[in-house]
């Protein structure tokens, strides 16, 4: 069922009232045995192109979601809608259309530099993932909303807060045992079309979530350092 972008007020009343659930604060040896907790359990995660069959507890992902739609965004619009399809036929209607994109895609369309840096990651325009995982997640970004006299309105610095909702995402998925892989086809108008969705809506990314398959196999790829992404001053 396709919706209309709609407007709705984000925030009730006075915006710097106190609130219940106001930020609270930890003791430091607290702090840093979660900060270490989390840095070890992120280090673990991998992206992952081999998936079980297996269903997984919707719940789990649905409860990832919820944790994604927290994230911060511009004048707080949350521009963002998450679409959650687990019936196998629109699953392969998507792997379909997104097959078919990637073969033109792989036959030229990305350009040698972008393909060289693909090769050692033995991608190409096969997708069975999009079929093999239980769940797909198709993240769209909310361009504008539309006010009551049917003007459009925009929403604010949305590739960035969808762009910050997706990795939260994928930690809450990580962090509740679920492994993920982010799918970016090219380009993804199919997606408005497969999934009905409104003329508003923009195809940010295609995640599957699932557990791993037992004979999975992940690219043995070196993170940068932390001196290397950081810089302190």
């Amino acid at each position: 069922m396709s919706l209309s972008p709609r407007r709705w007020s984000p925030i009730h009343g006075d915006p710097y009232r106190p609130v219940p659930h106001r930020p609270s604060r930890i003791a430091p040896e607290e702090s840093l045995a979660r900060a270490a907790e989390l840095r070890a359990r992120m280090d673990e995660r991998r992206t992952v192109r081999q998936f079980a069959a297996d269903p997984v507890p919707l719940q789990v992902v649905k409860d990832a979601i919820a944790c994604a739609a927290t994230a911060p965004s511009g004048a707080h619009q949350q521009p963002w809608t998450f679409v959650l399809v687990h019936d196998a036929g629109i699953r392969q209607q998507i792997r379909k259309a997104a097959e078919e994109e990637e073969q033109i895609s792989y036959d030229g369309r990305l350009g040698d530099e972008w393909l060289a840096a693909l090769r050692p990651l033995g991608t190409d325009k096969v997708k069975p993932h999009l079929t093999d995982a239980p769940a797909l997640i198709v993240v769209f970004q909310q361009r504008y909303w539309l006010g009551e006299d049917g003007a459009k309105h925009k929403h604010y610095y949305v590739d960035e807060s969808v762009g910050i909702a997706v990795g939260m995402l994928l930690t809450a998925l990580h962090l509740s045992g679920l492994a993920a892989l982010v799918h970016t086809p090219s380009p993804m108008r199919f997606l408005s079309e497969v999934l009905n969705r409104p003329a508003n809506e923009k195809a940010f990314a295609v995640i599957p979530v699932g557990y791993p398959a037992p004979d999975c196999e992940v690219p043995d790829l070196v993170r940068k350092s932390l001196d290397q992404v950081m810089v302190e001053i």
